[in-house]
Formats: C-alpha cells, structure tokens, sequence
C-alpha cells in the first residue's frame, strides 16, 4: 500500500469548495471558525458563494489547492476529482453516495467507485460517503454540517467512517478537547488507519479515538501501532460487528469486511492498541490518554463521603480489570489523623462527611490517599444542580484535590456515579487543571483498565509482523485424523503409537502389536463420534474386530491407536484463517466442554511461547491445570511446547492452510507431556 502525504488535506493553506448547498456550508463552517487560509468556490453559475467569488473550474483556480471539498454528483465528482489529481492538489473529500456502499444487482456502484479511484492516482481522497474533516486547531472545516467543537490548541483526534456518529461526538459535553473529527465513509482509496497516521505527526495532538466498522488494511494499522508508540501517543478503537446483525450491517453500509470480533480483540491486544465498547468509554478513555501517558499499572485508589459509594465503586471493580491495592502502613497514620477514629481505614475508602467543606482536612487525607503511589486516585464526587442548589461545598473538595494532587505529584481523577451530574463547565476547569473528569463509575474504571493495557503492551517488545501470506489457488483437501497426526508429528506434536488398517482382521494384528488396551477409529470420517466411528478401551482382539466390522459401513479404514492415559484436563488447539489478521490459533477447553464452556483464547501469529503460556492461564480451564481440589496440576510446559508447535506449523503452511483442529488434546499430569488423540487439517492442494 503507497503511503500518501496527508499534511496538504488535513492541515490546508487553501481549500477549494465544489457544489451548491453543501459548498456553502463548508465555507461558512470555515469563517464561523476563523479559517485563516485561502477559500475558493467554484461553480459554473453562480458568481458568489458567501460574499466569496466564484470560479467555474479546477483551471481557473489561482494554483492547486491544499484540499478540496467535492459535494456534487457521483458522475461529476469522477470528474473533478481527476482535474485535482492533474493540477498537483493536496486532497480532497469526496461528499456523494451511490458507489461500493450501494452495491446490488442494478447498480454500477462498485464500477463507479473504482473509476474514481483510478481518477485521484496519487492524489489522496477521502470517502466517498463521507462528510469530511473538522481541524479545530487551525480552523479548517471540509465538513457540510452543523457541529458543536470549539477552537482548541491541543487535544485529541477521532476518526469513523460514520458521519452521523462523526456528528453526534462533536456535540459531547464531556470536556475532552477535541483537534481532529473526520470521517473516512467507504475507505475506497485512503481508510482510517492512514488518515490516523497522518494526523498523529501533528505535534498537538495527544491521542487517536478509531470507531471501526470494517478494516480498512492490515499492514497500515500495524504501522499506525508502531508509529503510535515511537510517538507515545495512544491509540484506542471502538470496533462494531460483535452481534450477526451489526455484521450484517456494517457490510451492507461500508462494503467492507467487518472480521471476526474475537479476532479484532487479539489484534489490538497484540499492536497495543486499548479497545473500548461504548462511545462514552471511548471519550472517557480520550480523556485519560489526553492528560497521562497510559498507565503503568491498573492499581488504584478510590475515595468517597458515602459508603453507599464505595460499594459502587467495589463491586464495579469485580466487572473490570483494576485492583484495589489496600492501604500501606505508612498511610495509616495520617489517614487517621486527617478523618478520626470512627472511619474505617481501606481502599476503596469512605471517608465520611466528618472532613465534608472542610479543606485542610481533606487536603490531608485526599493527599494521604495520593501517597499509596497508586496508578490513579479516583474521588467519588456528584455535583448539585447548579439551577436549584448550592454547590460551593463541593468546589472546596475539588480544590482539595487539586491541592493534594499538586502536592503529591499523583494522577487524579473526580468520577460522578451518574454521568449528568457533572457540567461542561466544571469538566473543562477540570482538564485545564490535569483533574480527570469522568462521566460514571464504569466508564471511568473502563477507561483505567484500557490505559493501562496499553502501558502494559508498550511496555514489551514490538511484535513481529502478523503473517499474512496470500492463499494459493488451488483445491481444497481435507486430511484426516492419520495423515494430519503425521503432519504435526513432524512439527514435534506428541501423539499416541498407531497403525492404520484397511480390514478388522488386520485392525485386531495392529492391536495385538500396540498392545492392549487400544482405541480404533474410522477413517474417511470428519465428525467420527456423532457417526459411531470412535470405540475406546477396546481390551482384547475380538473386541477390536467387532468394533472394526460395526464401521465398515461408514469407513474407509480404520486407525488403531494405543489409549492415552487418563488426562488432568482436555484441550481444544484449533487454526482458522482471519480475512483481517491472516492466520490465527483458537485455545481452550477441548473434548465436550468446547460448546458448555465456551472458554477460549484467540492467538495471533507470529507468536512466542511467553504469549502461549499468558494465553493459557487467561482460560477457566486453567485452574484444573494448576491441580484443582487436590487433583493433580497438568504438565503445562508441554502443552504450551505443543501450542508453539502447532504454532510453528501453522506459520509454515500459511499460504495454504485453510483450517487445522486437535481436539482434545490431552494433558497429561505435570512430567508427562500431552498427547493429541484427534486432529483434522483442510488446506488447499
């Protein structure tokens, strides 16, 4: 993919507006928000737009232009868009619909939208389907709508291919300044993940917010990842497509690919990129990242004057992934000091109404809190209404914190338990004061969890690049369960001492040989425990050849097998190929807990055994692996040795591997191993 300049389109000198009533908005949205640049209308009537004189081509403009807003029809944006890439313009948004997004049977959308494509060459364009961008640090706006930002200095960038979402965040009254929105529509030639990049050079900007409907291309947000953390400026992603029916629509709406949702949760763990559900945890997160390099841990500290609020805030930390390190002994002391004897000393802490308008006392204990060294403070802290009541108490408990903070050196945050009791007002005072002012109890833990998993992922190496090796044309092949245990045996896979054999007479010689007790299988068979192809135990010869004669039927062999010894646990090793990430392994609970627990763990690949064995202790089925009621613990250096190497042939075998299943694996008590009792390959020829 050839990586374009975007410093022309997002941050213009001059800005060239084609079409009726949208051109217009745009070069009133420009003045409203003191545009300091060029701006030419151009028009084949009219002779002004605004009070601004109008030209009738891309040829009579007075030199290219940095950016260009195209708001006319499909057919003739084709057109202009080709004369701007001619001139040697900048870039430019494309406004109209009807391309890739409308695709069925009668339209020409997907035809028109490579047309335009080929139009721009080298050009960089944005869209089409899209409103545009809003640059509020220099007051640029290709964008044909009302929006509810201010001019700011500094502050955070949020891209979407979305432009009623684009719009509903600009109204935000949260606080968090906000220096770029832009939307991306269809990512026909320049999608998020490159808009992204070119905006994060911009030295005043802090943090990326990415609402994803679909991936645009793999490669170019690996590369926004890493030039994200040479930068330490973070990078967080909603990605929509969780539920079938959002997948369907992201499809019909972007006629882009929206990937599998466990997947994209792998991959932005793996490129350290935070990923968040909402949009309100999205902007809480922003704000985080917008004031504090991401965190380096997820221990906090939580304080209250109720302690109805400190159970909130308790029992929200069983939904998240924070801790509530408990106080140190060296904090005790002025803890009690600053609230009394009859407040209970802990973490989280209600510290009662006692010190309640009084701020020397709650500088002392709010500093005393600070101390911990904790990741973050959080106070609890729900504002009156400022039309009906009195909240000047209340202002002297942020001006304890403020000094506490200031005097401690500590991150601190005000959570409000619901989010509209908190004003802009008082939000925006906050940011200014580096106070994090947070919009609810989850959001604000949600927001903690996410910065933190991206100081924990900048905090390893960078990972190698994800593979991604196109597939080779030809037929699919599925191998079943003799030769795909062949396969991975070459790969150093443990599996059990078998023979194959074509009748029951020569399966019962194959038994004798192994040695009893023995397992027989059907081959040819796919699913062989629903299809009766599976016998177990099998003890003497005649018990093999009978079982042998009740598969004739349905195989077209049999897999004699010496029985593994009973396991602490089963596990299911799997690979399928991601349309997003390439190749990827699935882990988890094996044998017939796959469907009960629903217990697994999307690894990307490349991998390394660290990452295999984090991977394996995330699962519910760890704890039987670590001995459970007494049970022996499983030998789980092996298994992560057998995950590495399946690892390994996956990698090996990219360009052809389609899908690969053990199931179970078995793992064997510690000193012992693991041994694959079941496996299928499907790979193209």
């Amino acid at each position: 993919m050839t990586t374009r300049s975007l410093d022309r389109l997002i941050r213009p000198k001059s800005i060239a507006v084609f079409g009726g009533k949208e051109a217009g908005r745009v070069v009133e949205q420009c003045r409203k928000m003191g545009y300091a640049g060029e701006i030419w209308p151009v028009h084949p009537t009219k002779d002004t737009v605004h009070g601004l004189p109008c030209f009738r081509s891309v040829a009579d403009l007075p030199s290219a232009p940095d950016a260009a807003f195209v708001g006319v029809n499909r057919a003739l944006t084709i057109d202009i868009i080709r004369e701007l890439s001619a001139a040697g313009s900048g870039g430019a948004i494309c406004y109209a619909s009807g391309f890739r997004e409308a695709v069925n049977e009668l339209s020409d959308g997907g035809d028109l939208q490579d047309a335009l494509v080929a139009a721009a060459g080298d050009m960089p364009i944005v869209g089409p389907n899209c409103y545009g961008l809003i640059n509020m640090l220099d007051g640029a706006l290709l964008w044909p709508d009302q929006h509810g930002l201010t001019r700011t200095n500094r502050g955070v960038a949020i891209l979407t291919q979305s432009s009623n979402i684009a719009c509903n965040i600009s109204m935000q009254m949260r606080g968090l300044p906000i220096a770029y929105l832009m939307t991306a529509g269809n990512q026909a030639q320049t999608g998020l993940s490159e808009l992204a990049a070119g905006i994060l050079e911009d030295e005043r900007v802090t943090a990326i917010g990415l609402h994803i409907e679909g991936f645009d291309d793999i490669r170019a947000v690996e590369r926004l990842a890493t030039r994200a953390r040479e930068l330490k400026k973070p990078v967080i992603a909603l990605k929509v497509g969780k539920s079938e029916a959002a997948r369907k629509a992201t499809v019909s709406h972007t006629a882009s690919l929206a990937g599998n949702d466990a997947v994209s949760s792998a991959l932005f763990e793996r490129l350290g990129i935070g990923r968040v559900d909402t949009l309100p945890e999205m902007l809480e997160t922003l704000k985080l990242l917008h004031l504090h390099d991401p965190l380096e841990s997820a221990e906090i500290s939580s304080m209250s004057c109720s302690g109805g609020e400190a159970s909130l805030m308790s029992d929200a930390g069983e939904r998240h992934k924070v801790t509530y390190r408990d106080l140190r002994p060296e904090q005790l002391k002025p803890l009690r000091e600053s609230l009394g004897d009859m407040v209970t000393l802990s973490n989280p802490l209600d510290y009662h109404t006692f010190v309640w308008g009084n701020k020397e006392r709650q500088t002392a204990a709010f500093s005393a809190m600070m101390d911990g060294a904790y990741a973050i403070n959080l106070v609890v802290l729900d504002f009156p209404r400022a039309d009906r009541c009195d909240g000047a108490d209340w202002m002297t408990t942020v001006d304890a914190i403020l000094c506490s903070a200031k005097a401690t050196g500590q991150r601190a945050g005000i959570v409000t338990s619901l989010g509209e009791n908190l004003s802009e007002d008082i939000a925006v005072t906050l940011m200014e004061a580096g106070i994090v002012p947070f919009f609810g109890i989850d959001e604000a833990l949600t927001a903690i969890e996410v910065s933190a998993s991206i100081g924990q992922a900048w905090a390893k190496p960078l990972p190698a690049p994800l593979i991604a090796e196109a597939f080779i044309d030809g037929e699919t092949e599925l191998l079943f369960e003799d030769t795909a245990k062949g396969e991975l045996a070459k790969f150093g896979l443990t599996v059990p001492k078998g023979e194959t054999a074509k009748t029951s007479d020569l399966a019962a010689e194959a038994a004798i040989r192994l040695g009893f007790p023995v397992a027989l299988k059907g081959l040819g068979v796919a699913h062989k425990t629903e299809a009766g192809a599976v016998k177990l135990n099998l003890k003497d010869a005649d018990a093999v050849r009978e079982a042998a004669t009740g598969m004739a039927g349905i195989a077209s062999g049999f897999l004699v097998e010496a029985m593994a010894d009973k396991p602490v646990a089963e596990m299911i090793v799997g690979a399928m190929r991601d349309a997003v990430a390439g190749p990827v392994l699935t882990i988890g609970a094996g044998g017939i807990l796959v469907e009960l627990l629903d217990d697994a763990a999307i690894i990307t690949l490349p991998t390394e055994p660290e990452t295999i064995r984090c991977k394996i202790e995330s699962l519910k089925i760890a704890r039987l692996l670590h001995g459970y009621r007494g049970n022996p613990a499983g030998d789980i250096d092996a298994l992560v040795a057998a995950v590495a190497a399946v690892a390994k042939y996956v990698a090996d075998n990219a360009a052809v591997l389609e899908e690969l299943d053990i199931n179970p694996l078995m793992v064997l008590p510690a000193g012992r191993g693991v041994v694959a009792v079941d496996a299928l390959i499907r790979k193209r020829r």
